[in-house]
């Protein structure tokens, strides 16, 4: 059933963050640090301890699973949204760092895509031998 997902979400979410405002407080921010990060943490911890301690149905499973995949594109784009407005409201400053933190992320693109051919050519290699 789904519910399970919604329900390991829903607490993984609210856990993350209340860590991310502890954080804040503590290294005395006005802000969440981490919290989503944190959430999705406990959300991956949650998912594989309760596939190792319980047998869960076939539903229980999909509901977890279809819940964990759709963190990442909810949760996320919720928080960069309020992430953005943060930025716009802050400053140039802010917005030329996140424009400079993409330019360098897409060009690590390129590096990540030829790592990942060598892997499959080495595979690929790997199950031909094999069977021949």
């Amino acid at each position: 059933m789904k519910i399970y997902g919604v329900a390991i979400l829903g607490a993984c979410f609210i856990v993350g963050q209340l860590i991310g405002e502890q954080l804040g407080v503590i290294l005395n921010i006005n802000g969440n640090v981490g919290g989503v990060g944190f959430g999705m943490l406990l959300l991956i911890l949650a998912n594989k301890w309760l596939t190792r301690k319980t047998p869960l149905s076939k539903d229980s499973e999909k509901g977890i699973l279809f819940w964990s995949s759709m963190y990442i594109p909810v949760v996320i784009a919720m928080s960069a949204t309020q992430n953005v407005k943060a930025a716009l409201s802050g400053g140039w400053v802010a917005v030329l760092v996140g424009i400079i933190a993409t330019a360098i992320s897409f060009l690590f693109i390129p590096m990540i895509a030829k790592l990942g051919r060598k892997k499959y050519n080495k595979v690929e290699e790997i199950i031909e031998s094999e069977w021949i």
